[in-house]
């Protein structure tokens, strides 16, 4: 793949918390390499605001590895930039071209709000999976998974529910900032397996009520969510979702 370097306009969002007033600045990166990360290239801008005396920008990371979810932003007009499939810390600069001018902002949901920067509070996440997202099991010595026969359909299906990262490009993408793809991804990962039987009406209802608690909105199904997502979540699972729900309603 042919290497180049290119020069870059970026209209980032600066904001110091949730209580001021944010606005776009201007800035311009130059010699950049094609085969460098957005965020190696935000490490160069920062670089070059420091040097100059600014207060750089402030944006979320940890493992640059297309795992954590941290990196949310964003990138003209789309969560985590225009590759499909992608995390912003996975999309590499050959995306753009020399000269062009890049929109970066946070996500923006009242249920995310803005910490400083790019970064958004997703702390929302966590209380949805304390509610409700976990097991009971017995402590002690491991035992054999073979005792614990599942479909392989299942097994495939609660594993790329678990491919989940909890990025909140869903809720970026939906009109609504909805939060139903990511629930229903934690939720349908525990009910496919028998691990999660023991919960399984409780953790529904739970995780529901905690999601409209954070105020979220509500799902109408345009499928923005699964277009964004990094991991190709399903809103296979979303319904999986609505049937636990109803179920569980029925058990009470």
């Amino acid at each position: 793949m042919e290497h180049y370097n290119m020069n870059l306009n970026l209209k980032v969002w600066r904001q110091q918390n949730k209580n001021t007033k944010g606005t776009f600045k201007m800035y311009r990166v130059e010699n950049i390499s094609s085969e460098m990360s957005f965020l190696e290239m935000f490490d160069v801008l920062n670089e070059q605001l420091i040097k100059d005396g600014e207060n750089p920008v402030a944006f979320d990371h940890d493992c640059r590895e297309g795992i954590c979810g941290s990196c949310s932003m964003y990138i003209n007009g789309k969560p985590h930039g225009p590759w499909q499939a992608n995390t912003t810390c996975q999309l590499h600069m050959r995306a753009f071209k020399d000269g062009d001018t890049i929109v970066v902002e946070p996500w923006r949901a009242d249920a995310f709000p803005v910490i400083k920067d790019l970064m958004v509070d997703r702390s929302a996440f966590d209380r949805i999976i304390q509610a409700g997202g976990y097991i009971s099991v017995n402590t002690g010595n491991a035992v054999d998974g073979n005792t614990l026969p599942i479909e392989k359909q299942k097994a495939d299906d609660a594993f790329a529910a678990a491919m989940c990262i909890g990025c909140g490009a869903c809720v970026a993408a939906c009109k609504n900032s909805s939060a139903m793809l990511f629930l229903s991804a934690k939720v349908s990962h525990l009910a496919l397996l028998p691990q999660g039987a023991p919960e399984r009406t409780t953790r529904v209802q739970n995780m529901v009520a905690q999601m409209d608690k954070e105020g979220f909105g509500s799902c109408t199904n345009t499928g923005a969510c699964e277009a964004t997502c990094p991991k190709e979540i399903s809103i296979t699972n979303i319904a999986r979702l609505n049937s636990e729900y109803i179920a569980a309603s029925f058990a009470d």
